[in-house]
């Protein structure tokens, strides 16, 4: 493939995660914090790097998708089809509340464009993902989203360049951390919609036929310009106030830039919600067919073609009962930041496993310090908004802040110890295999 071709081919993992949850949750995000929160995309682009690199390296070094690899390791062990079913179970399950968001939100930007009942609009948008997975290839539709991504992020950088943001507070929210109050939830589902935990098994999937540095350089772009379109998409937040909701937006950027700006705005979330449709069963039916055997799990069996169908069905039935978008958009993106850490341990030991990848192929200092960091970071969000959580049913309602955000570190140290340790033996060939 070429290099555009490449960035086309990868541009799934950017039409993935930038999606209506994407767009609803980082337009709440600057709507309720302004700029405090572009930090929380920063780290998520950089996160979503080093994981999807991961995760397609140890396709292309086993020839095995992470779902494979998970299911070899783990099949023999005590416990291991359980731990298999959990993480798998919890991805498939994870797509389907995704999916329900992506045809929630595409109907929006359908409605905002021409006045069409939202029934018919959901049927239509169904209809039309249904074909695609039915008699498109992965190669096909990964081209077909790539435009389509291209086609939205032009709609949103383009409308937060006209509004013209202070590039002093842009700078600022990037790249110093805060942690507003009620903020974490929207903290969460910003990493959450950018490090898409079912990304990591579609990105593991499709990373045949492709060199490590072909995939590295066209992987790393996709992924970059996706950071671009969602910090777009925060700043074109920041024009509303109050509770986000898609008419609010359309709204104030009607005000702002003309009516033009509400055709732009559905547009963009039309093409994010159908391009999203087709990665979610995508994911869902490449993460089955991982613990799948026989010929009914080929891309036109029968079990694979009724997991992406039941995952569609979901979306499709959720979005006629015209469910309100935005809260279960933002549900999506949390469950999705809850599920992350969970996947990102389990492929950090993955490769660091010399008995898996070799050792030509397993992770270097440099990608286990910045892995090991993402999954620090993951789990230490994660704890932290445990403890907030627990904080607010119990008489602690009005801890400091510092001292929850201490006490989270000193958690997830305690729980990176044992994964740290495990890690190391993992890396000796004679005790990987156990």
């Amino acid at each position: 493939m070429s290099k555009v071709s490449n960035i086309l081919f990868w541009a799934i993992i950017s039409a993935a995660f930038i999606g209506p949850g994407t767009i609803t949750t980082a337009a709440s995000a600057g709507a309720g914090f302004g700029y405090s929160l572009l930090w929380a995309l920063v780290f998520s682009v950089i996160a979503c790097i080093v994981l999807q690199e991961a995760s397609a390296r140890l396709r292309i070094a086993t020839d095995k998708n992470l779902g494979e690899v998970l299911n070899t390791y783990f099949k023999d062990k005590k416990r291991g089809r359980s731990i298999i079913f959990l993480v798998l179970g919890s991805i498939i399950f994870g797509c389907a509340a995704y999916e329900t968001g992506n045809i929630l939100g595409a109907v929006s930007g359908g409605m905002l464009v021409i006045n069409i009942n939202p029934v018919v609009c959901t049927a239509g948008i169904g209809v039309a993902a249904g074909l695609l997975l039915w008699f498109g290839s992965t190669e096909r539709i990964a081209q077909i989203m790539g435009m389509v991504v291209a086609f939205m992020g032009i709609c949103f950088v383009g409308t937060a360049m006209v509004l013209q943001p202070p590039v002093g507070k842009v700078l600022s929210g990037s790249f110093v951390p805060s942690f507003p109050d009620n903020a974490e939830v929207l903290i969460l589902g910003l990493i959450g919609t950018t490090v898409v935990p079912y990304n990591l098994f579609l990105g593991s999937g499709l990373a045949h036929k492709q060199s490590m540095g072909e995939m590295r350089f066209s992987l790393s772009l996709a992924i970059v310009l996706g950071g671009v379109v969602s910090v777009a998409v925060l700043v074109v937040g920041t024009s509303i106030s109050g509770d986000f909701s898609f008419e609010k937006l359309a709204s104030a950027l009607q005000l702002q830039l003309g009516d033009w700006a509400v055709y732009l705005l559905g547009f963009g979330l039309l093409a994010a919600g159908f391009s999203s449709a087709l990665t979610a069963p995508l994911a869902a039916a490449i993460t089955a067919k991982s613990i799948g055997t026989g010929g009914h799990w080929r891309t036109n069996g029968r079990g694979y073609r009724l997991t992406w169908g039941v995952v569609l069905a979901a979306g499709i039935l959720f979005g006629m009962l015209q469910v309100q978008p935005v809260p279960a958009i933002i549900l999506a993106q949390a469950l999705n930041g809850i599920i992350l850490p969970v996947v990102a341990v389990f492929l950090l030991l993955m490769v660091n496993n010399a008995g898996i990848l070799g050792p030509d192929h397993l992770n270097g200092t440099l990608h286990n310090l910045l892995m090991s960091g993402v999954v620090f970071v993951t789990i230490l969000l994660g704890v932290r908004n445990v403890l907030n959580v627990l904080a607010r049913l119990s008489d602690l309602k009005n801890i400091d802040q510092q001292w929850m955000l201490g006490l989270a570190v000193l958690v997830s140290l305690i729980c990176f110890w044992p994964l740290y340790r495990r890690i190391k033996q993992l890396r000796d060939p004679e005790t990987s295999s156990g």
